[in-house]
């Protein structure tokens, strides 16, 4: 596979919350070798809202797992805050990931036996903030996605845009520089779908914090800052006629 060099890393590399140089990833089974992309270069800036496009298979949820450290790179680099992720103990790396970065997937990944509140209190609480302002963070941050009167409501006894809605506040809830999505409304009908996807926008302009966006919608992708499709290894910036 040729190097990824027409990749399009954000302009000034010096403001990026996520940067990765020559990121490159190769699955081996055996003696089969299965590359998914090599020299891939990407940088995403403070407050900046990107989305990646591409074929299934393409490789976008790796891209992503990298770039959040649930994933180990076969060659190159990812910072994460300015801090280098293959130089940090797993303990420090976790500890960086709850602090820097949340994610969204497509299904939501609450625990079915905690509350609402419970679960969006669990990154707080794992940064080690005592329980009282864990439950007040967490609840300031369910009432602004609406779930105020949920609560103490488990997943199985809310909706589906509910538990997503859910899941946003937990990934925001330590206010991190910048939130990963998976297909975050790919589970949901196309009117829940706007509801969520309009509240990440909200809440990205308010908190400031950088979305990074894997999805199929293109009517979605158009409305963040930059659109990126990853085709073969690489990552080519589109244009909005292209979108």
């Amino acid at each position: 596979m040729s190097k990824a060099t027409d990749a399009a890393p954000a302009t000034d590399t010096d403001g990026a919350v996520i940067q990765c140089t020559g990121l490159g990833m190769t699955y081996a089974e055996g003696k089969m070798r299965t590359p998914v992309f090599d020299g891939l270069d990407f940088a995403v800036q403070r407050g900046e809202t990107v989305a990646i496009l591409g074929a299934s298979g393409a490789g976008k949820s790796t891209l992503l797992h990298l770039l959040g450290g649930l994933d180990t790179p076969t060659a190159g680099e990812v910072f994460v805050a300015g801090q280098r992720m293959s130089a940090l103990s797993d303990a420090a790396r976790g500890a960086l990931r709850n602090r820097a970065l949340g994610f969204v997937y497509q299904f939501h990944h609450l625990l079915p036996e905690f509350t609402a509140l419970e679960n969006v209190m669990m990154p707080v609480l794992l940064a080690g903030t005592a329980v009282p302002e864990a439950s007040r963070r967490a609840q300031a941050l369910l009432e602004s996605v609406g779930l105020g009167h949920r609560l103490a409501h488990k997943p199985g006894e809310l909706s589906g845009g509910e538990r997503q809605r859910a899941a946003v506040a937990r990934a925001l809830v330590n206010q991190p520089a910048c939130v990963l999505g998976d297909e975050p409304t790919g589970n949901l009908d196309e009117k829940t779908a706007a509801t969520v996807f309009e509240l990440m926008l909200g809440l990205n302009r308010e908190q400031g914090t950088s979305l990074v966006l894997v999805t199929h919608d293109r009517r979605l992708a158009r409305r963040l800052d930059r659109v990126l499709e990853l085709h073969e290894g690489r990552l080519r910036q589109l244009a909005q006629s292209e979108v």
